[in-house]
């Protein structure tokens, strides 16, 4: 910046120069050859040396005022340089009409209108031979008029897809030099008929980058993980958060892409390879896979060990629950091989208030919480992680759901139906009292405290045995 000011300024002193010195030529010829000049038998001829100095003092003068204009006030007050072909016409406008002026003054014998008449058909002749120079000319004005994009953006032009950084427009060509460091002269009348995509240089703009995984990996752990990985990568803008989403759902892999900006898009390649690194590190060390195409064999083999059965498991989980259990072993590996297990993403909705149901759920994995309405806001009265159950009452009495519930973050429920609950207490209906008296218990003692429960207990257990039974049918 400051050796381009320093050398704004030399030229300037250099015109403050030659314009002095000119004039000084022209003030000496005048004084010594003007009345000779003028008494002289090649009046005509003797003039010219005049022109010609007043015509060079004109075009100093033009500089230096171009200078004045577009140097100096253009910058103050539009803070940018002025497009050179701008300040080109104006020169050539300028120093034309001074020219003529000039002319017109020594030579006002010389008819200048039958002078540009008779040149008509020479005009004709060469706008012909000029065509495509114009059109260049003229599509740059209205280029430099528009200013769709400026020095240093980068713009993608047409159906070649010429696309770098924009390095200069002059009456001619627009200079893109690309990413492979090649210089491309895109010409002024072909860029004005092609779509060019603009990435403004003081703009944050934005990139996509994709990958897929495997259907078993977690969407919200990936989520996560590829959000963290990109957000501190260099050229990224932390002024807004990259964005990792999916973008379908392949027939071997989830397909996701990340949208992250760039604060130098110039640099847009270096970027998005920098970006797919950081991802494929930050999914390996979390353990998440990357989907390719596969082939899986199933190979059956006899083992000593009889591994743990997903029936096992729920079985083993639902023993842990109150409310279950009076079931016995085999009760419980009934209800277990009926039950189903669902995941559900942060912020999902389980259940909402006053909805209608005939079901109930224990936490397997993660975290709900538990929320009623208070001034038509959500309210969380209470928070249930792995081991916790909610909406018992749906399952044994049918009433409609008293609280809504949400995912906090990726939760695995395991939901306990009306039919399979009916099937055991079809086979065994005094279960029916026992559960009635432990969901009761459960009721008071939260309600009341343990010292109350006992009471509250008797009271409440009676018309819940009433209840189910009339839910279910039994005598």
């Amino acid at each position: 910046m400051a050796a381009s000011r320093s050398s704004q300024r030399n030229q300037l002193l250099a015109f403050l120069f030659a314009t002095i010195v000119v004039a000084l030529a022209l003030y000496l010829f005048d004084r010594f050859f003007g009345v000779r000049m003028e008494q002289g038998p090649h009046t005509n001829v003797a003039k010219i040396p005049a022109v010609i100095l007043w015509a060079l003092l004109a075009y100093l003068g033009v500089r230096l005022l171009n200078a004045a204009l577009f140097d100096f006030a253009f910058r103050v007050r539009r803070g940018y340089e002025a497009p050179t072909l701008v300040r080109n016409i104006f020169t050539l406008v300028a120093f034309t009409v001074l020219f003529v002026l000039i002319f017109k003054w020594f030579y006002s014998e010389v008819n200048l209108g039958a002078l540009f008449t008779t040149s008509a058909i020479f005009g004709v002749i060469i706008g012909l031979a000029l065509q495509d120079t114009l059109g260049n000319f003229f599509s740059g004005i209205s280029l430099h008029a528009d200013r769709p994009f400026q020095v240093g953006d980068v713009i993608v032009v047409g159906q070649q897809k010429h696309t770098g950084v924009v390095e200069g427009i002059t009456w001619r060509a627009i200079k893109i030099r690309t990413f492979q460091n090649h210089i491309v002269l895109v010409s002024n009348s072909n860029a004005a008929k092609e779509a060019i995509e603009v990435c403004p240089r003081e703009n944050l703009n934005a990139r996509l980058v994709f990958f897929s995984t495997l259907y078993t990996d977690s969407p919200a752990k990936t989520i996560h993980v590829a959000r963290e990985a990109v957000r501190d990568a260099d050229n990224v803008s932390p002024k807004i958060t990259p964005i990792v989403r999916i973008r379908d759902l392949g027939d071997s892999s989830i397909d996701w892409e990340i949208k992250y900006w760039l604060e130098d898009y110039a640099k847009y390649n270096d970027t998005d390879a920098l970006v797919r690194q950081r991802v494929w590190y930050a999914l390996r060390r979390s353990g998440l896979t990357f989907a390719f195409p596969t082939r899986t064999l199933h190979l059956e083999r006899k083992v000593t060990t009889r591994p743990i059965t997903l029936e096992e498991q729920i079985a083993d989980r639902l023993s842990a629950v109150d409310v279950f259990s009076p079931l016995s072993t085999e009760e419980l590996r009934q209800l277990a091989t009926a039950t189903v297990g669902h995941v559900f993403a942060p912020g999902e909705t389980l259940i909402r208030a006053g909805d209608e149901g005939s079901s109930m759920f224990v936490v397997h994995n993660g975290r709900v919480e538990v929320q009623v309405a208070e001034n038509g806001r959500p309210r969380t009265v209470a928070v249930l992680t792995e081991g916790n159950f909610f909406g018992e009452m749906g399952l044994f009495t049918g009433e409609p759901r008293t609280a809504s519930v949400v995912a906090t973050e990726e939760t695995e429920v395991l939901e306990i139906g009306h039919a399979a609950m009916k099937q055991i207490l079809e086979t065994n209906p005094d279960l029916a009292e026992s559960i009635s008296w432990t969901i009761a218990e459960r009721k008071a003692s939260l309600a009341a405290g343990s010292k109350q429960a006992a009471q509250a207990s008797i009271e409440e257990s009676a018309g819940l045995l009433s209840s189910i039974k009339r839910f279910f049918g039994l005598r």
